[in-house]
């Protein structure tokens, strides 16, 4: 009877909903926090739904109940890497609820010692936008990136848009083969608008995909195919705020013919795992 009540617990939350852990946020410091949003909003042509504050994430979040956030930014430039993550570090030190992933830059001069400073200052992984930041992801320019990374933090990569080629899935599986301890998150499905050259990567077993910024684009049926494709184990659920709002993005989540199980997976516990059960 103990274990069962353990079990339950485990799969709920203090307010009794599931727990989720949202993989996929983006914040900004308060005062470019506009600037930066509709800089975002302007590139993709879409309005933005949410603030891009660390205190509108939390407060939007709430709404469904998630308990963690993947917090990230992209440094556009190399001078604007460490401030970066100095904000982000500090922002994770002082919310529980997140997770901070760093960001680096290709013409930064030292990604490695950068990398290193990121695990002291708590980071758990890197943001690369390759479509953002303007190079291509197998380019070698990046390769010092990879070397220093792999094997130390897994790297959450904007992969995927029909109007460039920067972030093509084909080029992050050549990365693949390159770097053998190399871990990616291949956001939005394994491939932004451009989900059939992400076939390449279903199934790879250094590769996690997110949902972000997919499902409403995707035809729900669609979306299911992709994500058992790729398998269960290695998909998170994601939002890709303050582009999307939360109840909105779990709404299309739980719109999707899945089991309760699987469900459970995606939202909570393949993040759990992925981070070795230390949120």
């Amino acid at each position: 009877m103990a274990e069962k009540e353990t079990k339950k617990r485990k799969k709920r939350n203090d307010s009794g909903a599931r727990p989720i852990i949202n993989m996929h946020t983006h914040i900004f410091p308060t005062k470019i926090e506009e600037k930066a949003v509709d800089a975002i909003g302007k590139f993709y042509g879409i309005p933005m739904q949410n603030k891009g504050t660390s205190e509108y994430l939390i407060d939007d979040g709430k709404k469904i109940g998630v308990m963690k956030y993947l917090v990230c930014s992209t440094a556009t430039t190399a001078h604007q890497v460490r401030s970066i993550n100095d904000f982000v570090a500090g922002e994770a030190a002082a919310h529980p609820e997140f997770i901070g992933f760093g960001s680096i830059h290709p013409d930064f001069e030292d990604p490695a010692g950068e990398i290193e400073r990121m695990i002291q200052l708590g980071l758990r992984g890197i943001k690369l936008h390759p479509d953002f930041q303007k190079f291509n992801i197998d380019d070698e320019c990046a390769f010092p990136i990879y070397e220093a990374a792999e094997g130390r933090l897994p790297i959450l990569f904007h992969t995927g848009d029909d109007r460039y080629d920067f972030s093509d899935p084909v080029r992050l599986n050549r990365v693949l083969e390159r770097f053998p301890k190399l871990v990616a998150i291949a956001a939005h499905l394994g491939g932004y608008r451009d989900w059939e050259a992400a076939k390449i990567n279903y199934g790879h077993p250094r590769v996690y995909i997110d949902t972000s910024s997919s499902l409403m684009f995707v035809p729900p049926a669609e979306a299911v195919n992709i994500i058992r494709a790729h398998g269960i184990d290695h998909v998170f659920f994601g939002t890709d705020s303050p582009m999307w709002n939360h109840t909105d993005e779990f709404g299309r989540f739980m719109a999707l013919e899945l089991s309760d199980e699987e469900r459970s997976m995606i939202l909570y516990d393949n993040a759990l795992r992925f981070f070795g059960g230390k949120l």
